[in-house]
């Protein structure tokens, strides 16, 4: 694939992969993205993961053809990326390897120290000259791993973006870039908000045409759609108006609970409604729901005098990713001893510019008249 005159794709897409990172869902694959820019010395952008090594090789000699590559720059060291460094090495064994003193670190853990590879260490802002285009490294640490610095193509005006910007899927198939975009960035990237915050800003001193993942396809229309969305999801700010109620139910009155409230709040004119069973849905896809909206509903059974398990790992799942800036609603039910609402409210007592409705579901066991009213008020409450 051609991306400019002098940038080319050599990336591979991945349709063996089922679970991502051993726990997302990619129905559509992934994809591993490499790049070579060509010019009087020969750049290469990233190698991809392990299994794909034949086909990624060959991606590179067909674009080289008699030439051979100056310099392989590692941006992350997560092994979907880094995995054929040393295949790369055996190939073309007097190419100098560029990374910055934390990436070469992290390269002696995963392959063991190479006293013969050359390196060049970079710093934050350093530059590297292929010959009309010059390259700027601009690190950037924890979004999402610590050695992870992204590159600026001033020539041809591309950000080499490392895991930024990147989604789920293949490039092979088509999807809605936002859907899969936000499930992904939330699920690994979205811990780090500060630092992507960061880093968007160094990103708007820089004339920016174009934008090259490691995952996903390459951006070159829109750009202020896409870097719009990140600023929304790395600042915690809600994307969409809407109520998500997260639920857990064991013998289904819970889940009855829920219908309710959720045609309820329909009624009142609610802009979306999104219910989700956490133990049958893709936790990711909750995850990513709870922060896309602005309003969240806790529903759980009291359990062993705690809550049911998919619904203390959708709590973690939020906190680890220092949910914010949300309302949040409790409907609790527990035949003797309700703990449900306290255990959820303790879950999230650290997470900042969190409003709480004041109306909380109680539920005994079945909703009686009682409960009624409450899901009435409540979702009168969540819909003013």
């Amino acid at each position: 694939m051609k991306i400019t005159n002098d940038i080319k794709y050599v990336g591979v897409n991945d349709h063996q992969v089922d679970l991502f990172e051993g726990q997302y869902i990619v129905p559509n694959g992934m994809a591993y993205n490499s790049y070579v820019i060509m010019d009087d010395q020969i750049a290469v952008m990233d190698t991809v993961d392990i299994n794909f090594k034949e086909e990624w090789l060959a991606n590179i000699a067909d674009v080289l053809g008699d030439r051979k590559p100056d310099y392989l720059v590692v941006q992350h060291m997560e092994p979907d990326h880094s995995a054929n460094i040393k295949n790369f090495l055996k190939v073309y064994p007097d190419v100098t390897v560029v990374g910055n003193a934390k990436t070469f670190t992290m390269m002696d853990q995963f392959f063991g120290p190479d006293e013969s590879m050359k390196k060049l260490v970079v710093a934050d802002r350093d530059t590297l000259e292929l010959g009309k285009h010059i390259l700027t490294f601009v690190f950037a640490p924890m979004v999402h791993w610590p050695e992870v610095m992204v590159t600026y193509d001033s020539t041809d005006k591309v950000l080499f973006s490392a895991d930024g910007f990147g989604k789920f899927g293949a490039l092979d198939v088509e999807e809605d870039w936002d859907c899969e975009a936000r499930r992904y960035y939330i699920g690994i990237v979205g811990k780090y908000g500060v630092q992507v915050q960061k880093l968007l800003k160094e990103a708007a001193a820089l004339d920016i045409e174009i934008i090259c993942p490691l995952h996903g396809p390459i951006l070159t229309e829109n750009l202020g759609h896409y870097i719009g969305k990140y600023d929304i999801w790395s600042s915690y700010q809600p994307e969409n108006e809407g109520v998500m109620i997260a639920y857990s139910s064991v013998y289904g009155n819970t889940k009855k609970a829920v219908e309710l409230l959720a045609a309820k709040l329909e009624e009142k004119g609610c802009p979306k409604v999104v219910v989700a069973d956490l133990a049958r849905e893709d936790m990711a896809e909750c995850v990513e729901d709870a922060f896309r909206y602005d309003k969240l509903v806790l529903a759980s059974i009291t359990y062993n005098g705690d809550v049911f398990p998919h619904m203390k790992t959708f709590i973690q799942h939020l906190t680890e990713r220092n949910y914010q800036n949300r309302t949040v609603a409790f409907l609790e039910n527990g035949s003797w001893a309700p703990t449900a609402k306290r255990v959820m409210a303790g879950m999230l007592e650290k997470s900042k510019n969190i409003t709480y409705a004041d109306t909380t579901v109680t539920i005994k066991s079945a909703v009686d008249e009682g409960a009624a009213a409450s899901i009435e008020a409540l979702a009168e409450e969540l819909c003013k």
